[in-house]
């Protein structure tokens, strides 16, 4: 899930009169292929969006959180794909980004898990590769009832990012509070990277200009409402404030913003959060011990040590899993700190032997 995130330490400057480049960039930079896996049973076919990087050793498929898209991965697939011999594949899951399924309502964590299942059979048949589970948010839990469910034969490993049951039960109390306060539409592309960076919600503007493009989809029809443009006079009075040095420019873009308004039809979010409520309790109740009481090696990387609840206390103090504690992180830790996840997953990859560092890679190993 996307999270209210704590401290928006967000507004990055750039030094008197340089501007921000907020334009999106292409999956293309960080992901070598794209492709649309096919998966076939008596009811009909659903097609599931990946991008690819990598030829060698062990697949790491990456799921995103809720609201995401497999280009939330991109800067992190660059980072790793450096580190180490690996294979990368992220996933669209369903109801997100370009995949396109049957029932894209139903965001059960069974039925996606049995997605993960059947995309992993659709592309590697009877004899699947190793396979290292990594999920955020949403996409952790989605791993771990993967895992849980023996649905990949071939799992490897499993990686949570930033997702703590105890926390986000806590958590959806507040959820569609949260789902209200941010704006229902945008002007352009350019214009909702701009407010994910400016809210904190990534932290990393060099993953934000790629991964929103996963997050947001043009609207159907023509004018633009009143809301996109609200939204766009909010972020240009908060660069004035900040701007004062600069003079003219800013009343000059304000212009400008205004009749592309006119022109461009607005953007909105992909999926539409608040209506995957009555999924979110199975997302989460019962997380920690089905993590806990999944037989392969398991990391755990965190935004906060304070998110960590009872159950995963006790089994981190009985060395069931590794723990790495990020800081200076929002809840999109794999935006905001790409490398250092990198990092800690090339590190556990070949702490277990799972595969080989490539360009002098040396591992760190953390403390706990």
């Amino acid at each position: 899930m996307p999270g209210g995130g704590g401290q928006s330490g967000s507004k990055m400057r750039m030094g008197p009169g340089r501007k921000r480049d907020f334009s999106p960039v292409p999956w293309s930079q960080y992901f070598e292929s794209m492709e649309d896996v096919v998966v076939e049973n008596e009811t009909g076919k659903d097609t599931f969006r990946i991008y690819k990087s990598g030829l060698e050793g062990p697949v790491l498929l990456l799921l995103h959180g809720g609201g995401h898209s497999a280009l939330s991965w991109a800067v992190f697939t660059s980072a790793i794909i450096n580190r180490i011999q690996c294979r990368i594949v992220a996933l669209d899951l369903r109801g997100h980004g370009e995949t396109k399924v049957r029932n894209p309502e139903d965001l059960s964590a069974e039925t996606m898990a049995k997605d993960i299942g059947n995309v992993v059979e659709a592309m590697y048949g009877d004899l699947p590769p190793p396979v290292m589970l990594i999920g955020h948010s949403m996409g952790g839990a989605i791993a771990v009832h993967t895992a849980a469910s023996n649905l990949v034969p071939s799992l490897l490993g499993l990686c949570m990012i930033d997702v703590v049951e105890g926390t986000a039960m806590d958590a959806l109390n507040s959820m569609q509070n949260f789902l209200r306060s941010r704006p229902k539409t945008f002007k352009s592309l350019e214009n909702a990277i701009e407010w994910s960076v400016k809210s904190g919600q990534i932290r990393n503007l060099e993953s934000a200009r790629v991964s929103m493009v996963g997050q947001v989809k043009q609207c159907e029809g023509a004018a633009s409402p009143e809301g996109p443009k609200t939204i766009v006079e909010g972020i240009i009075e908060e660069e004035e404030e900040e701007d004062e040095e600069g003079g003219g420019s800013v009343n000059k873009r304000k212009k400008e913003d205004d009749t592309e308004t006119k022109k461009e039809h607005p953007y909105t979010w992909r999926i539409e959060l608040s209506k995957t409520e009555k999924y979110w309790d199975g997302w989460f109740r019962g997380l920690s011990n089905l993590f806990l009481g999944c037989p392969t090696p398991k990391l755990l990387l965190l935004a906060g040590v304070d998110r960590l609840d009872k159950d995963l206390t006790i089994g981190q103090m009985q060395g069931k899993f590794q723990m790495q504690v990020l800081p200076q992180c929002g809840h999109a830790v794999h935006e905001d700190a790409p490398d250092k996840v990198a990092e800690a997953v090339a590190t556990f990859l070949i702490r277990h032997r799972f595969t080989e560092p490539i360009g002098g890679f040396q591992c760190v190993f953390p403390a706990c």
